[in-house]
C-alpha cells in the first residue's frame, strides 16, 4: 500500500502540472495513476531538467497467475507534440532470461508475461526508451528496476540425509553430541526462511533398551545435547534419532532427516586374570619360544585400548622370561628369551599383573590390579656337548715339526658325557686329533705356499658328539708364524756393461728376491767379498736393489763378481751368488758389438782370427758353388733334329727344349723322343721355322694336306676367347663356344678344336682343322706322317695306306 501511496502523490503533483499547461493537455487530467511522465519539463521554457528522475523499484510478487499482468505505465510529454514510440531493453525482454516482460509501444504499458521465480531472478533491471516514428530518440533511456516479491514456495531441507555422531557412555545432562544444518531456498530475510529445529522420534539399539527420552536439540542452532543420565555401553550401542526442520519459525513447511548417535566406550573396567594360577613346563636350552599363555575377561570395547591388556612380570631376577599380548585374543603369551638350564634351577616361579593400555576413567571401580602366579617347571634334555672356544685359534711358527700338540682341552657336555671327536675339515690333511680327548696333533709340516693358506691362517673344523648322538662343531684357525726358511736370490747372474763413449754405463743393477714373507724378506743387504772379487763395489739403491759397478777402469772381457746377499730376518739369512759380468763397447742401442769386445778380451770361445778364416771359408764356398752352375748351364745346350713337317721346329736358346713328358698318356712305350717345345712359345716371339712364315708375309707356307671334306674361304664366326670372371656363367661360355663350333662352315665336327680358355694369340703349329689339300688325294703327300713317331702311325696308314 505504500507503495501503492507514494506512486498516487507523484501522479498527483504530475496532474497538477498538466492543468496548468496549455489547454491541449486536458485530456490527460483523467490518466490512470500508475501513469509515470518520466520526461515532464519544468516550466514554460524549451529546456527540460531532471531529465533522470530516481524511480522507486516496482515490486512483483513471484509465482503470479494473473500472467500477462500489467506492471506500470510510462508516458513522455512529447506525446503531445507528436506521436511516440516506446521501447524497453534489458535482461527479462531482450536479455536472458528472455520474454519475462514486455512493453505497448503505443500505450508504454509494462507487462509480465509469465509467473517470475525468485530463487532464480531477485530483481531485473531495465531501461526505457522514447523514440519518434522515424526512430529517433526523443528523451534519454530511463532505468527501470522491477524487485520480485518472495513466497514460501520453497520447503527446508536437511544438508544429509543421515548425521552421525558419538557420546561417552556415562556423560552428563547437557553434554553436546552433535550439531545438525538445514537450508532453505527462499528469501532469508523474511519469515519463509526462518527455521527450526526438532527431534520427532527416538529408538536405542538393542530395541527397547533404555526407553528415556536422551537427547534434545536447539531449536534454532540445531545442537543435539544429552538431556539424562544412564548412558551405558554395556547396556546400549547406539540411538536412532528423527530430525524434523521447518520454515517460518517451526510453523510452516518441513524436512526430515535422521541422526545416529554411537555410545562410545570408556575405560571403566579394569581386565581381570581368570584363572589366577597356571602350571607350565619349559624345556631348558630353548629361547624365543613360547611356552604358555594365560586369560583375561575385560567388559570393555574389544579391539580398543580400553580392552587391550599388558602385562608385566615379576620375581624374574634373570630375565629368562617375557610376556607379549596377543592381540586378537587378549591373551598374554609367555615366552623363554633366555635359556633355562635345568642343572641350575628346575623352577621358575613367576607373579604375572595386568592393566589396560588405557588408563581406567574417573567413574571405574577403584580396585587393585588383577595378578596371577605362573610355576614354570624345566625339563632336563640331553644338551649338546660345546667348545669352550669358538673358533679355536692356534698359533704356531710354519717350520714347526710334525707330532708337535697343537691344542688340548677343547670341549666339554653340560650333562657330563662321554665325548668323541674327529676331523670334518681338513683340505691339507696337516692335522691329527685324539677321539677320546680332542687334543690337536700337527701330522704333517705346514707349507705356507698352500692355496688353502689365506692371511696366514688356515682353516679347519672339528665335530664333538656325545653319548647321545648330539653333535657341535667348531671352526680350527691356525695362524702360521712365518719363519726365515729361505735365503735371497740374487737377479739377473749375468750381463754386459757397457764401457767408453756415450753409451757406457756405471754399473750393473742387481734384484734381491726372497720366497720369505716379511718380516723375512726385504730390507736385503748386499756386500762384495773382497777375497774373491777384486776391483767391483756393490751401492744399495732401496731395501730390494743394488748397483755392482767395477771401481777401475776394466779391459774387456769376462768377469765374475762374487756378491753376498742377506734378509733381515730372525735370524737372518743369507748367500753368495756369482754375476757373469761382460765389459765391452756398446753400439748406439746399448748392446755389445760382435767383431770386439767379447772377442778381443776374453779368454774364453773362439778367436778373432778364428772367426775370420771360417766367415773367409764359407764366403770361398759360395763362390764355388756359383762358378760351378754357371759353368753347367753355359754347358748345356739342346738341339733339336731338323726336319719336315708342321709339328717340326728347333731352337738353339730356349732352356725349355728340354723339357721331358714323365707322364704320357697314349702313343706307346716306344716313343722316348721329348716333346717339341717350340709349340708352346707365343707367336710374336717364338723364331720362325725355315719352311714356314706367318700369314700375310707374302711367302706361302709349306704344303699343307687337301682335305675333301672341308669347305674353303668361307668366313668363320668369332669364337669367345675370355673367360667368364663370374664361376656361374661357365655354362653360358661353353654354349657360347659350342654354338660358334657348329656353325664354322671351316671346320668338321669331329676334328674341331673348342677353345674354352686363352692361351695366348696364334700358334706356329697352325690350327688342325684347317688341313686343306688341293683338288684330290694324290696331290697330298703322307709320308711325312711316318716321321712323326709311333703316335702318328695310325694317322698315317689311314691318309696313305700304302
Amino acid at each position: 500500500m505504500a507503495v501503492w501511496m507514494l506512486m498516487s502523490c507523484v501522479l498527483g503533483l504530475l496532474v497538477g502540472q498538466v492543468c496548468s499547461s496549455a489547454e491541449h493537455h486536458h485530456r490527460d487530467a483523467e490518466q490512470d495513476p500508475r501513469t509515470l511522465y518520466l520526461w515532464r519539463n519544468q516550466g514554460n521554457g524549451m529546456m527540460r531538467v531532471k531529465r533522470d528522475w530516481i524511480i522507486p523499484p516496482i515490486r512483483v510478487s513471484e509465482n503470479s497467475r494473473s500472467v500477462p499482468e500489467d506492471l506500470v505505465q510510462i508516458k513522455s510529454d512529447k506525446i503531445f507534440s507528436g506521436e511516440v514510440i516506446y521501447k524497453l531493453e534489458g535482461p527479462g525482454v531482450d536479455q536472458e532470461p528472455k520474454n519475462l516482460f514486455e512493453i505497448d509501444d503505443k500505450t508504454g504499458w509494462i507487462r509480465s508475461k509469465r509467473p517470475l521465480d525468485r530463487e532464480r531472478h531477485r530483481s531485473f533491471t531495465l531501461k526505457a526508451f522514447a523514440l519518434s516514428p522515424s526512430g529517433e530518440r526523443l528523451e534519454n533511456p530511463t532505468t527501470i528496476e522491477i524487485v520480485v516479491l518472495d513466497q514460501n514456495d520453497n520447503k527446508p531441507l536437511f544438508t544429509q540425509k543421515q548425521f552421525f555422531g558419538s557420546v561417552p557412555e556415562f556423560s552428563v545432562p547437557g553434554t553436546l553430541v552433535m550439531s545438525v544444518s538445514a537450508t532453505d531456498a527462499d528469501d532469508p530475510m523474511t519469515e519463509n526462511a526462518a527455521l527450526g529445529f526438532s527431534i520427532v522420534g527416538q529408538e536405542s539399539i538393542p530395541p527397547n533398551a533404555v526407553n528415556k527420552t536422551m537427547f534434545g536439540i536447539n531449536n534454532q542452532t540445531g545442537a543435539i545435547y544429552t538431556r539424562d543420565v544412564g548412558l551405558d555401553r554395556e547396556v546400549v550401542k547406539e540411538f536412532k534419532l528423527k530430525l524434523r526442520v521447518a520454515d517460518m519459525g517451526g510453523d510452516g513447511l518441513t524436512g526430515d532427516a535422521v541422526a545416529i548417535i554411537s555410545v562410545s566406550d570408556i575405560n571403566n573396567h579394569a581386565p581381570q586374570f581368570h584363572p589366577a594360577s597356571y602350571s607350565i613346563k619349559a624345556l631348558e636350552n630353548l629361547y624365543n619360544v613360547e611356552i604358555g599363555r594365560v586369560s583375561v575377561t575385560d567388559r570393555d570395547d574389544p579391539g580398543t585400548g580400553n580392552w587391550e591388556a599388558k602385562y608385566s612380570i615379576s620375581n624374574d631376577p634373570y630375565a629368562n622370561f617375557a610376556i607379549q599380548t596377543d592381540p586378537v585374543t587378549n591373551q598374554g603369551i609367555l615366552m623363554v628369551v633366555k635359556p633355562l638350564d635345568y642343572e641350575v634351577k628346575r623352577e621358575h616361579t613367576l607373579v604375572l599383573a595386568v592393566e589396560n593400555v588405557n588408563p581406567l576413567s574417573s567413574k571405574a571401580p577403584n580396585f587393585p590390579l588383577s595378578s596371577a602366579t605362573v610355576s614354570v617347571t624345566v625339563v632336563n634334555e640331553n644338551e649338546a656337548p660345546y667348545f669352550k672356544e669358538n673358533p679355536i685359534r692356534i698359533e704356531v711358527p710354519e717350520n714347526e715339526k710334525p707330532g708337535k700338540l697343537l691344542k688340548s682341552n677343547i670341549a666339554s657336555d653340560p650333562d657330563h658325557s662321554e665325548l668323541r671327536f674327529e676331523i670334518s675339515k681338513d683340505p691339507e690333511g696337516w692335522l691329527n686329533i685324539d677321539g677320546d680327548t680332542g687334543d690337536i696333533y700337527l701330522r704333517r709340516s705346514f707349507n705356507m705356499r698352500s692355496p688353502h693358506v689365506q692371511n696366514n691362517i688356515y682353516s679347519a673344523t672339528i665335530t664333538v658328539t656325545d653319548a647321545g648322538g648330539v653333535s657341535a662343531s667348531a671352526a680350527v684357525n691356525i695362524v702360521l708364524e712365518e719363519t726365515n726358511d729361505f735365503p735371497p736370490q740374487l737377479l739377473p747372474l749375468s750381463s754386459s756393461l757397457c764401457t767408453g763413449g756415450s753409451r757406457a754405463t756405471p754399473g750393473l743393477l742387481l734384484t734381491a728376491v726372497d720366497e720369505d714373507r716379511p718380516p723375512h724378506g726385504a730390507p736385503f743387504l748386499f756386500l762384495i767379498v773382497d777375497t774373491l772379487s777384486l776391483n767391483w763395489t756393490v751401492t744399495k739403491v732401496n731395501d730390494t736393489h743394488a748397483v755392482l759397478s767395477p771401481t777401475v777402469a776394466l779391459e774387456a772381457g769376462e768377469y765374475a763378481v762374487v756378491v753376498w746377499v742377506e734378509d733381515s730376518g730372525s735370524p737372518s739369512r743369507g748367500a753368495l751368488t756369482q754375476v757373469n759380468v761382460t765389459v765391452c763397447p756398446c753400439d748406439s742401442y746399448g748392446d755389445c758389438r760382435s767383431e770386439s769386445g767379447a772377442f778381443l778380451g776374453s779368454s774364453v770361445g773362439i778367436s778373432f782370427i778364428a772367426f775370420i778364416v771360417i766367415i773367409a771359408c764359407a764366403v770361398l764356398l759360395l763362390v764355388l758353388l756359383f762358378l760351378a752352375v754357371a759353368l753347367n748351364a753355359c754347358g748345356r745346350r739342346h738341339h733339336i733334329k731338323r726336319g719336315s713337317g708342321l709339328l717340326v721346329g728347333e731352337s738353339e736358346d730356349d732352356i725349355r727344349d728340354n723339357v721331358l713328358n714323365y707322364d704320357e698318356q697314349g702313343g706307346g712305350e716306344e716313343d722316348e723322343n721329348a716333346f717339341n717345345i717350340d709349340l708352346l712359345w707365343n707367336p710374336r716371339e717364338a723364331p720362325p721355322p725355315p719352311w714356314s712364315f706367318y700369314p700375310g708375309s707374302g711367302v706361302p707356307r709349306g704344303k699343307q694336306p687337301l682335305r675333301k671334306d672341308a669347305p674353303h674361304n668361307l668366313p668363320s664366326p668369332i669364337y669367345p676367347r675370355r673367360p667368364p670372371a663370374d664361376p656361374t656363367d661357365i655354362e653360358d661360355y661353353i654354349n657360347d663356344g659350342l654354338e660358334a663350333a657348329d656353325q664354322d662352315p671351316n671346320v668338321p665336327p669331329y676334328d674341331t678344336a673348342l677353345i674354352y680358355d686363352y692361351e695366348g694369340e696364334g700358334s706356329v703349329a697352325g690350327s688342325l682343322s684347317s688341313i686343306a689339300s688341293g683338288s684330290s688325294d694324290e696331290d697330298q703327300d703322307y709320308d711325312y706322317l711316318n716321321d712323326w713317331g709311333p703316335r702318328f702311325q695310325k694317322l698315317a696308314n689311314m691318309y696313305d695306306p700304302r
